[in-house]
């Protein structure tokens, strides 16, 4: 493997100017942690003895360290002497931090007793615990960071200092994990931010680019005299694209808005850095982030068909299908061959009516404008057999968690339309958990105050040619303690289907209190249950099972009628948590099969925040590739989690390759299978329907690296025409060997196949 010689100087030179002269001294936390279930206060004391408890790695969660499908409380112990050292050589002395990671779901701590810190949220003194705090659920993506002043009385400097940790989990893994864990005096880091998060990159014409950066000074009482660089560099070449120097004075409570712009090409690599150094210590802080590249070209003002090229229904189902297609407006769709019982609407592509007999229908699509035509052929299955490709959509979660409103999924459907999602083959706006309301005397499930009229609902967005989905739980309660459908199936399946629901998202969450330790047939049954519900209405409802691939949910999940299943817990807008679940999708591959998908969890790009408080995704520019390089090689369904109406350029670019999409949304139905995996690069290969083979390439490390690949590993030979799917470009020929670079976690996407 060669490495790029220009990006490593890049990189040594960033890394060389944001060196520290000075740095504080930590105290680690990372092991000697003690644990055990169950619930007592009196382990926050220091007096208890722990002995008799087990040891547990706090960056891990409990169910990865033998305590799997636990839910409850857990407690976690730690002694360590907090020398005085640290406050005699801090630069400021005033506050000490305990740094404790994540936790899922929630938190109180104490140090040598006493409560100084809540879900994320440090206590004052005398601050007692509550026996409630569990009732806070999702808090597991705060980072929790603990500040206490120095001379606080709950602090013992010098002796030892015991911390415990009482959590309490909900579903899923359960307890403390990530990092860092470590105790430190607040430095110049920890009050001086550097963000980049407010705003998007901003790309103008065809060769500039434009973002804000924010620098704050946290502190209310520090003020902070220094020098701000700012510089953007090609990581290919090393070249300077732009640099400011500038003095800076920030006083307490002090934010500085920079708006910077330079000139390149949007498809090279840029990485943009800055730095502050503090002119009294010479303590410097600095952060560096990539510049999104643009791959995808954009669409011809001829009209090109896109999205998916078969289709499922049931027999005397409503038919709601939308041809999706790109080219300059205004378009004309028609479908010739259309069965009986069908029709087309030309103006927006929608196919609508009913078929009553099973067969199959070859329709031949024709979209024109101006410019143009484009033809294809659409294959419709009437059987027994829906989503005969994966599901391409939206989900209300990862934005808004348990704030969606109807007027946020109104706004998220006008925003799929209007943004060209829809025109690439996006079909399904689905609400997640937050939405339901208690039940009437006839036991009819009802809506909350934030969803007035679900049926309306349900026909806006069937108006914009798309789809709609809905949530819920076996059990009795929802994640987010709304009703479940316990006892209820077959009524809420009627009221969905009256309602015009296309989409069901089936929630394990509280049903773990029916069965807590469940067999093979406990986990099938309520999955079971809700298949007969399903089945009674004549309504065509996609049927997602989401139990996190508890049981091997693969190997079973067609039985019950499942059309996808999550094969994992939650995904979380981090490299760690992208590639893990991402990575160790391949014993699941045997078991894909259109209209039976293995679903790897939604999408983390763009502003996400599971709540009304959103962020861009911390995934850099090259892990979202990766991202959606590999979910498409795992014919995943692909479902939104950002609010479509902040878009920003690069994630609707991202979003609407119709090359990526179509690795998809192959109708062969088959997902890609690892070939190669090293501790630097993986490759995983998926077979298509025309005989042509799609092969990731992707990038585990933290430099570029050129991936190699044999053909033989991939069970090709002779000469072969290779074309990149993200540029839509032809590479020519290749035969025995090749390498290709990707950038750091990044991935490349091509396709392999004979010459014709």
């Amino acid at each position: 493997m060669r490495a790029n010689a220009g990006f490593l100087f890049a990189f040594i030179l960033l890394l060389g100017s944001c060196s520290q002269k000075t740095g504080p001294d930590i105290v680690s936390l990372d092991s000697g942690w003690k644990f055990r279930t169950g619930d007592n206060l009196s382990w926050s004391t220091p007096a208890f003895d722990d002995s008799g408890w087990s040891t547990i790695d706090p960056k891990q969660t409990w169910e990865k360290q033998g305590y799997k499908k636990y839910d409850g409380f857990g407690w976690y112990r730690f002694k360590v002497v907090i020398p005085s050292f640290l406050r005699e050589k801090a630069y400021i002395k005033d506050s000490i931090i305990f740094r404790l990671g994540k936790i899922d779901d929630c938190d109180q701590v104490f140090l040598n007793g006493a409560l100084i810190g809540e879900n994320g949220m440090t206590m004052k003194a005398n601050s007692l615990p509550s026996a409630d705090f569990n009732k806070i659920w999702g808090k597991w993506n705060l980072d929790r960071k603990y500040v206490l002043a120095a001379d606080d009385p709950r602090v013992q400097w010098d002796k030892e200092n015991v911390i415990a940790v009482r959590c309490f989990d909900f579903s899923g893994p359960g307890g403390m994990f990530s990092q860092p864990f470590e105790i430190a005096m607040i430095d110049l880091k920890d009050l001086i931010q550097i963000d980049f998060s407010g705003s998007a990159f901003v790309f103008e014409g065809d060769s500039i680019i434009r973002k804000d950066i924010v620098i704050k000074n946290l502190s209310d009482k520090n003020e902070f005299k220094g020098n701000l660089i700012i510089r953007a560099i090609r990581s290919d070449n090393s070249a300077s694209l732009y640099l400011e120097k500038t003095g800076i004075d920030l006083t307490g409570g002090l934010t500085i808005d920079k708006q910077i712009s330079f000139n390149t090409s949007f498809n090279r690599p840029v990485s943009l850095f800055v730095s502050f150094t503090e002119s009294e210590s010479g303590k410097q802080i600095c952060d560096t982030v990539e510049v999104p590249r643009i791959l995808t070209p954009k669409a011809p003002k001829e009209p090109r068909i896109t999205g998916s090229k078969v289709f499922g229904v049931r027999p005397w189902s409503p038919f709601l299908f939308k041809v999706s297609a790109t080219g300059t407006a205004p378009l004309k769709y028609t479908a010739m061959d259309c069965p009986p019982g069908l029709k087309m609407d030309e103006m927006t592509g929608v196919i609508t009516g009913v078929l009553k007999k099973k067969g199959e229908h070859q329709v031949k699509l024709k979209v024109e404008n101006q410019y143009g035509k484009s033809e294809r052929y659409l294959k419709i299955v009437v059987g027994d057999l829906l989503s005969l490709t994966p599901p391409l959509g939206w989900n209300s979660w990862n934005c808004w968690g348990l704030s969606v409103s109807d007027e946020k999924v109104r706004q998220s459907a006008n925003a799929m339309k209007s943004s060209s999602l829809i025109d690439h083959g996006w079909t399904y706006i689905n609400i997640d958990d937050g939405w339901e309301d208690t039940r009437d005397k006839d036991g009819n499930i009802l809506t909350n105050s934030k969803f007035t009229d679900m049926k309306a609902l349900c026909d806006y967005v069937h108006s914009l040619g798309l789809k709609i989905g809905i949530y819920s739980s076996p059990g009795r309660k929802t994640c987010g303690g709304y009703e479940g459908s316990y006892g209820f199936e077959e009524k809420d399946v009627q009221r969905y289907a009256l309602w015009g629901i296309d989409y069901l998202k089936y929630d394990w969450c509280s049903y773990g209190d029916i069965a807590p330790n469940p067999t093979l047939e406990q986990l099938k049954h309520p999955y079971l249950v809700m298949k007969r519900a399903l089945r009674q209405v004549n309504r065509d409802i996609h049927y997602s099972l989401c139990q996190y691939g508890m049981g091997e949910v693969w190997t079973w999940g067609a039985d019950v009628d499942g059309n996808s299943w999550r094969t994992t817990g939650d995904i979380e807008d981090t490299w760690e948590s992208l590639s893990t679940i991402g990575f160790s999708q391949n014993n699941c591959s045997p078991y894909s099969a259109p209209g039976r998908w293995n679903d790897a969890d939604m999408l983390v790009v763009g502003r996400v925040g599971w709540g009304p408080s959103l962020h861009y995704t911390r995934l850099t520019p090259e892990e979202q590739y990766t991202h959606i390089t590999l979910w498409s090689l795992l014919a995943s369904p692909l479902l939104i989690g950002c609010d479509l109406k902040q878009l920003d350029p690069f994630t609707l670019n991202l979003l609407t390759n119709d090359e990526v999409l179509a690795v998809n949304q192959d109708p062969l139905g088959k997902q890609a299978i690892q070939v190669k995996r090293t501790n630097d690069y993986e490759i995983w290969v998926k077979d298509l329907e025309d005989g042509t083979k799609a092969v990731g390439l992707f990038n585990k490390t933290l430099k570029p690296l050129y991936v190699p690949v044999d053909l033989k590993d991939l069970s090709l030979q002779g000469k072969l025409r290779m074309r990149d799917l993200w540029t839509q470009t032809d590479l020519g020929l290749v035969s025995g060997h090749f390498e290709m670079k990707a950038f750091a976690h990044g991935a490349r996407l091509i396709i392999l196949g004979h010459q014709d």
